[in-house]
């Protein structure tokens, strides 16, 4: 049967929609995760913003301000950062070859087999050396991968800088593309900015809190390797059901076990008094309303989107399980479909 003209216009508009659609996906796909970040950065720092614009009064120069001001406090330590903590990383490396394992396992489990004590050894050197070799060779691998991360930034820059700067057009262009119903659309908006809330502030900022308390303690007490351990600290505090108790634990038993008694216990006294309760007095004051997001779903969420999206799987992962649980509980209450019907 043969096509007519309009059906041959009508077929060759769908391709050409599939194929821009198609072809877009695949530019993007590269820079997908620095899309996200930058408007991520935005959401965060858009009050600091506001506060900005309020003293220049114009669009693109408190846009730029903001950027400036975020990479100098954010980003430019890290350049001074990173190489002390690779010097460490070689130090410790250094340190685990003269390790006397043997020894160690020797004292702590005197009365276990020799055999065992000897797959035990054997164990912990293949562990540590293994870690070590790995963390290494992550490192090697971002070094010569730096023009390509240095591109990744600049692109999170200009997405931070055109998201402040454009942030009302943004609003009003997403709006326009929702084929939810207005009073739908407000409500699970609103709903979305306290998951968001919920999850970068509740969890990631006063996680980062929570991590930078942790490594002036190590700093303070004089635990070695201080530099290295906040990182640490950083990343289990941000992890729901870990925390920094963490690393400010065995660093206070270490301190015990060197005969620093009284440096450690004054860290686990400040680890478990102020450290551990940050979060009891800072998230309130963060978070205006919690929302109802249990804590597996968010460690759930934090580690399978590390998986699949890397760093930033820590704050996207979470968010979209908490937005798929909103759907899920619209779906549940039978108001899903309401969501889409015309006014």
């Amino acid at each position: 049967m043969a096509l007519n003209n309009q059906e041959i216009r009508r077929f060759a508009a769908i391709a050409f929609i599939l194929l821009v659609f198609v072809s877009a996906f695949f530019i993007i796909r590269p820079l997908f995760l620095s899309i996200v970040g930058g408007l991520l950065l935005a959401y965060v720092f858009f009050p600091l913003h506001k506060l900005i614009l309020k003293i220049f009064r114009e669009r693109n120069t408190a846009a730029l301000a903001t950027c400036i001001l975020i990479v100098v406090i954010i980003f430019i330590p890290f350049w001074f950062l990173i190489p002390l903590m690779v010097q460490q990383l070689f130090d410790l490396f250094n340190a685990s070859q003269q390790l006397d394992v043997a020894g160690l396992v020797e004292r702590v489990l005197p009365s276990f087999s020799e055999q065992i004590k000897r797959d035990l050894t054997s164990a912990i050197i293949n562990f540590v050396s293994k870690s070590i070799s790995s963390v290494i060779s992550l490192l090697t691998t971002f070094i010569l991968d730096l023009p390509i991360y240095l591109l990744y930034f600049a692109v999170i820059i200009f997405v931070f800088f055109f998201s402040l700067r454009d942030a009302d057009k943004l609003r009003d262009y997403v709006t326009g593309l929702s084929p939810l119903k207005r009073d739908k659309e407000k409500h699970l908006a609103h709903q979305f900015r306290e998951i968001t809330s919920s999850i970068i502030f509740g969890y990631v900022i006063v996680g980062l809190i929570q991590g930078i308390a942790t490594g002036i303690g190590l700093l303070i007490f004089g635990v070695p390797k201080a530099l290295l351990l906040t990182v640490f600290a950083l990343f289990a505090s941000i992890i729901p059901m870990v925390g920094p108790a963490l690393v400010w634990l065995p660093s206070s038993i270490y301190l015990l076990s060197v005969g620093k008694v009284s440096a450690g216990i004054a860290f686990m006294i400040y680890g478990a008094i102020f450290i551990s309760t940050i979060d009891n007095f800072i998230r309130p004051y963060l978070i205006s309303r919690r929302t109802n997001i249990p804590p597996v779903i968010v460690l759930i969420g934090m580690i399978g989107g590390l998986l699949v999206f890397g760093f930033l799987g820590l704050i996207i992962g979470p968010l979209i399980l908490a937005y798929l649980l909103t759907l899920l509980e619209a779906y549940k209450n039978k108001t899903l479909a309401e969501m889409f019907t015309s006014d």
